[in-house]
């Protein structure tokens, strides 16, 4: 592509040599670098693209993208400089691989929880009504039937705009979305066009990167903020920032809700471990999922579906057939008689959904044993609240290792500690090693409790000292289980 044609879309502040020249690329970590590729310098969190120019060059990059020009100018590399890389990359990235969102119905999904299992379910639901559906998703990217391995809930701009240009080549219709606070914050999702945007709930979190809750939710209004008039935006009203979401959109502005009036209300019949009877706008329905949260993020799957022009008759029809997203509120039943949950609440929202739905189903007739951490290099403030949330509805609290990262697990646990009031500590153990804690939760329940494994959900690693080690919940439950049956 022509760097005339690419830099279109983008102001700068002065270009210094040729523009037109063919660029094969365009790349923002200097070691992909290939020949004839656009570097884009970042100023990201960790490191300063500005500081590996000269290496992109090397690597034989021949433009170069920047807020700061370097000392020297080599006459054949052409040198763009804008405000801001950040802003610019997006634009960039879209523009190289043809304005891939445009070619799709795009649709983000945004929220502290149900991010998701809202867009797994969207997938899931479209491919089930007959077409070729894209997933930009935190546990796995698809294109219709190919996972792609996620990295990130949203990637960067260039490879998220290189996965949307194979899903346009693979001739999807539909591409659904999770939309980080970091992702709008970072302009990852800068130049792309949506088709509409869903609101899920909004509770501490990431504060480690925002620094304040309003911070965090200015970053998640901005999308719906960035919304163009032939989107939709779909909010839940019933979450208090429900319409401090869509208060600036253009889009137009449609609710959904369990408890206050809105365009789609849903009714909870029954609830059980089993799964639950729903009405949606006044239809019946069964299925296969657990909890008041999931019947929101249903709604919300519903209620998108009828938004892109499905007949309401046939979305819940496929709709009932669908199944939970793995990791999500996740029961397994143990051969002792109790139910076993993986769920991938790490905030103390979350924490207090979870628990608050396996009180309704239980009804005070047995007893729940929550094993809980929090995830090292992340914001320590939400550690304490985390303990006390677990506590509030839990028998008995262990707390364990999440994803220590660089930190050391017992310091993240004392944290959490520093959360259990003193009349609850004889209902807590802290216990560093995941894989017993779980173990220990097992051993004290009994028939017809419930044992909550929280934090890691879908993961199957546990993150130590920059290493990724094997893990998984379901896998330590299903060999716990297995070792009752002999």
């Amino acid at each position: 592509m022509k760097l005339s044609a690419l830099i279109k879309d983008i102001q700068t502040r002065g270009i210094h040599g040729s523009i037109d020249k063919t660029i094969t690329g365009i790349q923002i970590d200097s070691r992909k670098i290939s020949e004839g590729n656009l570097f884009i310098a970042i100023r990201g969190t960790q490191a300063d693209g500005h500081e590996y120019i000269e290496k992109a060059i090397s690597m034989g990059a021949t433009a170069i993208c920047c807020e700061e020009l370097p000392a020297t100018l080599p006459p054949d590399i052409t040198f763009l400089q804008v405000e801001s890389t950040e802003m610019a990359v997006g634009r960039l990235a879209t523009a190289f691989y043809g304005y891939p969102s445009t070619q799709v119905r795009l649709v983000g999904i945004t929220g502290t929880n149900g991010k998701t299992t809202i867009a797994t379910l969207l997938y899931q639901l479209f491919r089930r009504l007959g077409y070729k559906v894209g997933l930009l998703s935190t546990v796995c990217n698809y294109i219709n039937d190919e996972a792609v391995p996620a990295t990130h809930t949203t990637p960067e701009a260039v490879s998220l705009n290189a996965l949307l240009a194979r899903m346009v080549e693979a001739d999807c219709s539909y591409v659904f979305m999770e939309v980080s606070s970091h992702a709008v914050a970072q302009h990852r999702i800068g130049g792309l066009t949506f088709a509409g945007g869903v609101f899920t709930n909004l509770t501490r979190d990431h504060l480690d990167y925002h620094g304040t809750f309003d911070q965090y939710l200015k970053a998640k209004k901005a999308f719906f903020d960035s919304l163009p008039k032939t989107a939709f935006a779909l909010t839940n009203i019933d979450d208090r920032n429900g319409s401090v979401m869509t208060q600036n959109t253009s889009a137009a502005v449609k609710t959904y809700a369990l408890m206050t009036m809105a365009d789609y209300k849903t009714k909870v019949l029954e609830d059980s471990f089993d799964g639950m009877t729903l009405t949606m706008n006044g239809k019946e329905i069964m299925l296969p999922f657990i909890g008041r949260f999931n019947a929101y993020n249903l709604t919300a799957v519903y209620a998108t579906a009828c938004l892109l022009g499905e007949d309401p008759e046939q979305a819940l029809i496929a709709l009932s057939a669908l199944h939970p997203v793995s990791g999500r509120f996740d029961a397994l039943r143990s051969p002792r008689g109790y139910t076993a949950i993986v769920d991938y609440a790490h905030t103390p929202d979350a924490l207090d959904n979870v628990l608050d739905t396996i009180q309704e189903v239980l009804r005070g007739r047995g007893q729940v044993y929550a094993v809980v951490g929090a995830g090292g290099n992340r914001d320590k403030g939400k550690r304490p609240l985390m303990a006390a949330s677990a506590l509030k509805q839990s028998d008995r609290v262990i707390i364990t290792s999440d994803n220590p990262r660089f930190e050391e697990p017992q310091d993240i646990i004392n944290d959490m500690l520093a959360g259990v009031e003193k009349g609850d500590k004889q209902r807590v153990l802290s216990i560093v090693d995941r894989k017993e804690a779980i173990r220990t939760a097992c051993l004290l329940a009994q028939a017809g409790d419930v044992v909550l494994v929280a934090g890691k959900g879908h993961e199957n690693y546990q993150e130590i000292k920059g290493i990724k080690h094997h893990f998984d919940d379901k896998e330590v439950l299903q060999e716990i289980f297995q070792s009752e049956q002999v």
